[in-house]
């Protein structure tokens, strides 16, 4: 079993998009997939979460809910200040635990986090403090629109200033204008990390190098 976490360069990005794309990609090749989204904030006029109902149909064979997500909180807001304003706080070992249980019976397990790569998730622990507890590899998801390039730098120095695994990065073109010339190929040159592929407006399906 492997672990993949989805990161990104910001909010609004299409981590979720990305996360359930890759989902299809390796269960078409026969492996049995759980995309997950352990906490989650914002949810839709009717309740619902759309990020953890798009990654439980993602996921093969596909998950409840429950099987998905851990935390869930209605306001639109950064995690750790929604469990503030719930009266909790999210547990780390407890996060840690859902994942594994999660994992069982599967041979990759895709984990989306939510913002970007330095959100907090508690007091003292922010997500990357989090994804070295989960160990695994790191996705860094570049959503190609103004500020892209800055974002990415920023969010790939970070990575690998913690001294975690990094599989790469996925350019998404997450708005239907394209981004400005010369966006894609600085991202290109510039990232450490191996470009995997990159994401059409619109695109469900991953067509690049699955890491």
């Amino acid at each position: 079993m492997r672990i993949l976490f989805v990161t990104g360069t910001d909010t609004g990005i299409g981590k979720t998009w990305v996360t359930a794309a890759l989902a299809r990609a390796y269960a078409a090749q026969g492996l049995r997939v759980a995309a997950l989204k352990p906490y989650v904030s914002g949810c839709q006029e009717d309740g619902t979460f759309a990020d953890v109902e798009a990654l439980c149909s993602a996921s093969s064979p596909p998950l409840r809910p429950a099987q998905c997500n851990l935390y869930a909180f209605a306001p639109p807001i950064a995690p750790h200040w929604a469990a503030q304003a719930a009266g909790m706080a999210m547990d780390r070992e407890r996060l840690t635990a859902f994942v594994r249980e999660q994992s069982k019976d599967r041979d990759i397990v895709l984990v989306e986090g939510a913002g970007g790569a330095l959100v907090p998730l508690g007091p003292h622990w922010d997500t990357l403090d989090w994804v070295k507890d989960l160990g695994g590899q790191v996705l860094l998801v570049v959503g190609l629109r103004l500020g892209a390039i800055n974002h990415a730098r920023l969010t790939e120095e970070a990575i690998l200033a913690r001294s975690l695994a990094y599989a790469g990065w996925v350019g998404n073109q997450c708005q239907p204008q394209a981004p400005a010339q010369g966006t894609l190929e600085s991202l290109q040159q510039w990232l450490k990390g191996p470009c995997l592929g990159i994401l059409d407006w619109g695109c469900s399906h991953f067509t690049g190098s699955l890491p």
